[in-house]
């Protein structure tokens, strides 16, 4: 198949990185970015306190589009949290009070202003709550205004209403207008800030399209429309997704030593794709590391998990989290940078604490049948030490003189439990 020949600097990196998997009107758009600042947004809920790395390759295309010259404008859904996007739902989504989405917000907040530069220039990234045109709307304003535009029939063989109506399950008429909403979003930024390009996951590709023709049949202005490949691991996972749950991008919800942790422990499939989606460093070097074979593709892992937590964390982060993670894994110390979990002094005094119950205190397994499963496995370690049975009771001597023990299940989650 032939690459699309790009003349903007925008779209060429977008291609040559991999982004691209869908764009509306490519020749208009190549032409607007090669031609002009074009102001591009991505629409993020604030359903939690942080995102999780599945929303990384999109912080990332915010990333791209600024560092091509263009303007990236942030949307946080204040307005759309309230309503939840059903797409890949079966359920809806629990309502969350205004405070708790405007919390959840100025956390999300923190993440980007690592990756995006904002201010008042040109090309400065911005950030703006929809609910600032959203929650002014009448009800019966808004379906005149704009009830008009849609038909039942198209929003319904949009994917995120056809799958979850095949599945039986039920979709509430408030989620029901989320692309109605969605698509008034591109409207009001358009006549707000000039924006004319909306970009997202492929998942989204009926919303955004729909945006698309609204702003062109309303106001007759040119919209954009751009999606990425739905990212999936080389094993077919779903990108973010581990045994241990969601890689949070605030360090409050994850520390920078797990995030170091998850870029090291990809598949050796998966490098070369993550290191051209989720870091700057160069085609060229991307290129040197990912041809990297046996035992040396670990560098071009570490290289990536470097990179990437440096770009989140900062470079001081970074490296003290690999530091951690070399003394652990390679040289089998404990480090204080490690993920630390804390062990009742007084239980195990009196015998209450068991191979079982410390694996579901550290949170590496999730329940007593869970655990017991990794202990016959072979998968479980203490001190160094296989563990064989699942009721062992662990004495304070497992502690050592210092009141740590080391825990790990596989090759690749190491812990540190500490007497208090």
């Amino acid at each position: 198949m032939t690459e699309p020949a790009f003349k903007s600097d925008f779209l060429k990196t977008l291609r040559d990185r991999g982004y691209i998997h869908q764009i509306t009107h490519p020749d208009e758009l190549d032409a607007a970015a090669a031609g002009g600042v074009v102001s591009g947004y991505i629409g993020f809920d604030a359903t939690a306190p942080s995102l999780h790395v599945g929303s990384l390759i999109q912080i990332m295309m915010l990333r791209r589009l600024q560092q091509a010259g263009h303007r990236p404008v942030v949307v946080m859904g204040g307005g759309t949290t309230k309503v939840g996007d059903p797409t890949g739902k079966d359920a809806s989504r629990p309502q969350l009070t205004d405070e708790t989405i405007q919390a959840n917000i100025a956390s999300i907040r923190t993440v980007f202003e690592k990756f995006l530069t904002f201010g008042d220039g040109p090309t400065d990234a911005v950030m703006i709550d929809n609910d600032e045109w959203l929650s002014t709307y009448g009800y019966i304003q808004f379906l005149r205004d704009y009830g008009t535009h849609f038909t039942v029939n198209r929003m319904l063989a949009f994917d995120s209403v056809r799958l979850r109506l095949e599945r039986e399950q039920p979709m509430t008429f408030l989620e029901f207008n989320y692309m109605l909403m969605q698509s008034v979003d591109f409207l009001e930024l358009n006549r707000r800030l000039g924006v004319t390009l909306q970009m997202g996951g492929s998942d989204q590709w009926g919303n955004i399209t729909s945006g698309v023709d609204l702003v062109r049949r309303v106001d007759q202005k040119s919209a954009f429309g751009l999606t990425t490949p739905l990212l999936t691991t080389a094993s077919g996972g779903k990108m973010g997704k581990t045994a241990q749950g969601a890689v949070w991008l605030n360090a409050e919800q994850l520390s920078p030593y797990d995030y170091w942790q998850f870029w090291r422990n990809v598949d050796d499939a998966d490098v070369g794709k993550f290191l051209r989606l989720f870091t700057d460093l160069s085609l060229d070097e991307i290129a040197r590391l990912e041809a990297l074979d046996g035992a040396a593709i670990n560098d071009a892992k570490k290289a990536l998990a470097d990179a990437a937590t440096t770009m989140l964390h900062g470079e001081e982060a970074a490296a003290t989290a690999r530091q951690a993670a070399e003394s652990a894994f390679e040289k089998g110390q404990l480090s204080e940078d490690m993920p630390t979990f804390t062990v009742d002094r007084q239980q195990v005094l009196e015998g209450a604490v068991t191979t079982t119950s410390i694996l579901i205190m550290s949170e590496v397994v999730s329940s007593r049948n869970a655990a017991r499963r990794e202990i016959m496995g072979g998968g479980i370690r203490i001190n160094g030490t296989k563990v064989a049975d699942a009721e062992q009771v662990l004495s304070l001597s497992d502690f050592g003189a210092d009141g740590e023990l080391e825990l790990a299940k596989g090759k690749k989650t190491r812990l540190r439990a500490k007497l208090t």
